[in-house]
């Protein structure tokens, strides 16, 4: 009965979403007000980083039985929304009363869905992994359309949506399924595996594909930091996202993270705290031309804040993963060509014959064009020699592969006396706060 009239209450009270361009000078103001429930701030970043919109700002208040959130946000440029259908998108999108965040799913396989097959890949990361698996597809006449990769802490995780190479079409024979699943169980098993990489067949869902690698991530447990034997690799410390966790009031838990700031990083953060069950009260969300500081008050859906030492250290384990996840690590290298099939399985072998590691990856397919995006390392994490870049653009061709960034070189951000800055940023929230209950 709670459930339902929970629901009668939602329908009674649709989101009210207002888009403002004049209440900032340098960004576009989006004010979402809301029955309150839980995961509805995660559908709302999500909506918004869909979209490629940067969060420059946001105030969140949730509290109670009412959700309403403040966001700033530009475009890629860094300019304002001005685009009436754009604006209009949005409105409806944030309006709507579906779910954009279902629980967590514990397996990882292979998804058949109407256009491609959804395969959901995890194991030891190891040089040449990517290149394996791309071959291994290949050879099953599988043609890669779309994927994404990320590695973290000597994990990787993937979301690879494939065709028969022959129809354009999803794979959905089982048999044929199965065959995939073992060969690319063996891949990611490799020689010495720990952790058994397991995959097993799974509904199609609608979670998106980042979130899927989040979860796949989180999961796996790569927030448990350990060193590879045999590795010794360059590490600025200074560059590491700094995450304190105080229970400062009695009924709240206060989570502090500075970082780098980067696209996507509330999306991510939001993505963790609710996989881990906890619930974001209030918050604020600050940015500056480097750094990104991001202060929430929490309590677990069980109505309790952080209550041990042990829950404390796993929070901040993994809200450092979250960040550091899709941290763009190493030189950014982009090929643009006219895709075909095997595409991929070329560029990685290349890749892993001239000893690149790849650390992330995005590939995209669209209209018959290859665009993809590869983060790539010597074998033991240290930044790639120029001249082994020089030579696989000859390889492949400079028109094709161009270099476009090189995080090695990236200005840092300025450092700050860590508790000045999180008690400052308290007083700000806790300020906003008290505003927002007299206003």
């Amino acid at each position: 009965m709670d459930d339902e009239y929970a629901k009668l209450i939602r329908r009674l009270n649709p989101p009210r979403v207002v888009i403002d361009n004049d209440a900032c000078d340098d960004a576009t103001v989006i004010q979402v007000d809301s029955v309150n429930k839980h995961g509805i701030l995660l559908k709302v970043v999500q909506v918004l980083t869909d979209m490629n919109l940067v969060i420059t700002k946001a105030y969140i208040s949730s509290d109670g039985e009412w959700f309403m959130d403040v966001f700033n946000v530009v475009d890629q440029d860094g300019k304002k929304i001005r685009d009436k259908e754009v604006m209009d998108y949005i409105q409806r999108r944030l309006e709507s009363n579906a779910s954009f965040a279902p629980s967590l799913r514990g397996s990882v396989g292979v998804m058949p869905a109407e256009e491609h097959t959804a395969i959901e890949l995890t194991g030891t990361d190891r040089p040449g992994l990517l290149s394996e698996v791309c071959a291994v597809l290949t050879d099953l006449h599988c043609n890669v359309v779309n994927a994404e990769i990320w590695t973290h802490n000597t994990r990787a995780a993937a979301v690879v949506h494939v065709t028969d190479d022959s129809t354009g079409c999803a794979i959905n024979d089982p048999k044929r399924l199965e065959t995939i699943r073992e060969l690319l169980c063996n891949v990611l098993r490799g020689n010495d595996d720990s952790k058994t990489a397991t995959m097993t067949l799974s509904p199609p869902g609608v979670t998106s594909r980042e979130r899927r690698l989040h979860q796949i991530m989180f999961a796996d447990r790569d927030y448990e930091r350990v060193e590879r034997a045999g590795f010794t690799r360059f590490e600025d410390k200074s560059s590491r996202p700094h995450v304190t966790v105080l229970n400062i009031e009695r009924d709240y838990t206060v989570v502090s993270m500075r970082s780098k700031d980067r696209p996507k990083l509330l999306f991510d953060i939001v993505c963790t705290l609710t996989d881990m069950e906890y619930v974001v009260f209030h918050g604020m969300v600050s940015t500056g031309r480097m750094e990104a500081y991001q202060e929430f008050y929490i309590r677990h859906v069980d109505g309790l804040p952080v209550s041990s030492d042990a829950e404390r250290e796993r929070v901040v384990q993994c809200l450092e993963a979250a960040i550091e996840r899709r941290a763009s690590e190493g030189l950014e290298l982009e090929l643009c060509t006219e895709d075909r099939v095997g595409l991929l399985s070329d560029i990685t072998r290349i890749f892993r014959e001239n000893s690149l590691c790849i650390k992330r990856a995005e590939i995209l397919t669209k209209g018959g064009k290859a665009k993809d995006k590869f983060y790539v390392t010597d074998v033991t994490g240290n930044p790639v020699d120029p001249k082994i870049i020089d030579s696989i653009c000859r390889q492949i061709g400079h028109a094709k592969l161009q270099v476009k960034h090189n995080s090695v070189l990236s200005p840092k951000p300025p450092r700050e006396t860590t508790m000045g800055y999180i008690f400052g940023n308290l007083f700000k929230a806790r300020t906003f706060k008290l505003i927002r209950s007299y206003s």
